[in-house]
C-alpha cells in the first residue's frame, strides 16, 4: 500500500493527529500502517513477546514503554514473531536491540533509539489501554501510518 502521511495529512485535515518528531526508523518497511493494538509496559518486555505471538492481522502494536532509554523493549526474536504473525509494524516509545537484523525483516519498527541490554520478564503491564506520547493518545481500534515524514493517527481508515 502506496501512501505519504504529508499527504495524508494534507487531505485530512482536522481529522489526524500527528506525533512529535522523535522517532527513528529500523524496520525492513519505512512505510507502514494498520489498525492500532495498544500496550502499555515498562522495562518488562514479556507481554510484547506475548502479543507478538498472537496473530496481527496486519495491526501496528503501538507501545508506551515509558520513553525508557535503559533497556531494550523489542530484539530481533520477537520482530521475527511480528513478522510471522502478520503484524505490519511496531511503534516502540521506548528503545529497540538487534537493529541490524531487523533492519532486514518485513516489519515496520519505529524507536526512540537502540539500546544493548535486555528487559526483564516479569509480565507487567496492560494490553488494549489508551497510550500517550508525542502529544498523541493512541486508542485500540484508531490506525495509525508511518513513514520517513512521521507517524499520524486517525479514528477511522484514511486509505
Amino acid at each position: 500500500m502506496e501512501f505519504q502521511t504529508t499527504d495524508l495529512c494534507d487531505a485530512n485535515e482536522g481529522k489526524v493527529r500527528a506525533v512529535a518528531p522523535m522517532f527513528r526508523s529500523f524496520g525492513g518497511k519505512t512505510r507502514f500502517s494498520g489498525p492500532v493494538r495498544t500496550l502499555k509496559v515498562f522495562e518488562d518486555n514479556a507481554l510484547v513477546r506475548s502479543t507478538l505471538e498472537t496473530p496481527g492481522n496486519g495491526a501496528v502494536l503501538v507501545v508506551d514503554a515509558g520513553g525508557s532509554t535503559r533497556c531494550a523493549m523489542l530484539g530481533d526474536q520477537l520482530a521475527l514473531l511480528g513478522v510471522k504473525n502478520g503484524w505490519s509494524g511496531v511503534i516502540m516509545y521506548g528503545c529497540i536491540r538487534d537493529s541490524g537484523p531487523i533492519s532486514g525483516m518485513d516489519l515496520g519498527v519505529f524507536a526512540l533509539g537502540t539500546h544493548p541490554m535486555k528487559s526483564v520478564k516479569k509480565g507487567a503491564g496492560d494490553l488494549d489501554i489508551p497510550v500517550s506520547f508525542g502529544g498523541v493518545t493512541f486508542s485500540t481500534g484508531q490506525y495509525v501510518y508511518a513513514d520517513e515524514d512521521g507517524v499520524i493517527v486517525s479514528e477511522a481508515p484514511l486509505l
